[in-house]
């Protein structure tokens, strides 16, 4: 019987779903890499590889197998093939552009542990998709809101969220409609660096965050009284000072988040909040010529630096903040902690925090490779996100599962009981 790979689900399974790899036909014992591969959309190639030996009787699954040292990991990781792709040119992150096509995971079996591969014995391939069936993609083009809805398959009306990206701008999509695949309808905001948005990040007018805050309100297929908010990084404050000045927010989540106003001034009516300060001398540089740029920023609780801290008292709803504590972009920790404390101070409920130690800033949905440093628009240079693989990608799963069951918890009144596994 010739060596082959047993894969479950076998052809597609969504990119935030664990994936089932065995390889069955081997020799006794026999010494074999598997090897993954998977091409961005800019043809860019990840590969991950793993050494391995069957069992006595030539089979050989990743569940019960450990990986032995020497290839991208080692111990008993069933999706380490997954989370330990990296990039063949450096500093690239894996993003998903178009989510309504799949990434192409490419599986190899090849002969022996040598530097070099050996024979190939098997291969398969597998569809790794982001829209669930009959969730549906709908482009916003309303007034002057640039955005994209997905509203999962169903009557609904659904739980409404807000999802807002970092400083890299655009409108990418993927965590929005991988939301949208557990029920909720997820509308990815553009806010600059997209079609007819501002090109540059220099000031932000909240305004155009209600008239998107304002259409998912009205909208028949989103659940009232209020809607969800989730950021990441620069999305992270500027979710924050949405749930401070605009009505309808129910429940807020930060990735990484910041609870001062950072990298631009945000106006709203005759409320100006200025962008936190900068010492670019505490930016520190390694000899691969990575910045780091975790010490860059004031701290929001001295001298005219507060006038950037957002006022989070005023906000009407509860907050979760999810932090990755090997975060080198800022102090992600800090801000979430004196957020809390400013919150408290105020009366208000504590809000949800959840640490991870040894993830970095770039915190995605489950089972992306983790982007330990890549380009950073505003220094022009390689930045340094942090983390550290392995625990990176388990921060990434559990987070998952923590922001779903916040949303669900506020936005449908069903607690969901997902328990942190950290």
């Amino acid at each position: 019987m010739a060596p082959s790979i047993r894969l479950s689900p076998a052809a597609r399974s969504l990119f935030d779903e664990p994936l089932a790899i065995a390889v069955q036909g081997l020799g006794p014992r026999q010494q074999v890499t598997l090897r993954t591969s998977l091409r961005d959309e800019t043809g860019e190639l990840f590969q991950a590889s793993a050494r391995y030996q069957a069992g006595d009787d030539g089979e050989l699954d990743l569940a019960r197998c450990p990986a032995l040292p020497g290839g991208s990991f080692s111990g008993l990781e069933p999706m380490g093939l997954l989370w330990a792709l990296q990039p063949q040119k450096p500093f690239w992150r894996l993003v998903k552009r178009d989510v309504q096509s799949p990434f192409l995971l490419q599986l190899e079996v090849l002969e022996g542990h040598g530097e070099r591969p050996g024979r190939l014995l098997a291969q398969a391939q597998h569809e790794r998709a982001f829209l669930r069936d009959g969730v549906r993609r709908v482009p916003v083009r309303e007034g002057r809101i640039r955005a994209t809805l997905f509203l999962p398959p169903g009557n609904g009306p659904f739980p409404g969220i807000i999802d807002l990206y970092g400083i890299g701008g655009g409108l990418p999509e993927y965590r929005a409609c991988l939301l949208a695949n557990y029920g909720f309808a997820v509308m990815a905001l553009a806010y600059y660096r997209y079609e007819d948005l501002p090109k540059e990040l220099k000031e932000f007018h909240l305004e155009y965050f209600e008239e998107a805050v304002n259409y998912m309100l009205q909208h028949t297929q989103v659940k009232g009284p209020g809607i969800g908010l989730l950021g990441h990084s620069k999305g992270g404050d500027l979710c924050v000072s949405m749930a401070s000045f605009l009505k309808g927010i129910t429940a807020t989540a930060l990735i990484n988040g910041s609870v001062a106003n950072v990298g631009a001034v945000l106006r709203y009516k005759d409320i100006t909040i200025p962008p936190l300060g900068v010492d670019l001398k505490r930016i520190k540089v390694g000899k691969s010529g990575i910045v780091d740029a975790v010490d860059a920023l004031h701290n929001p609780l001295e001298g005219p630096d507060q006038q950037s801290f957002i006022p989070l008292e005023k906000a009407e709803c509860c907050f979760l903040f999810i932090v990755g504590q090997d975060d080198h972009n800022w102090k992600s920790e800090f801000f979430a902690v004196e957020g809390s404390k400013r919150l408290q101070a105020h009366g208000k409920e504590k809000p949800e925090i959840v640490c991870y130690p040894g993830a970095g800033h770039y915190i995605e949905p489950p089972f992306f490779p983790m982007c330990a440093a890549s380009m950073h628009l505003l220094f022009g240079k390689c930045v340094m996100w942090g983390g550290e693989p392995k625990a990176h990608c388990e921060a990434q799963i559990d987070a998952w599962q923590q922001i779903q069951a916040f949303f669900r918890k506020h936005l449908t009144g069903k607690p969901s009981g997902t328990p942190s596994k950290l």
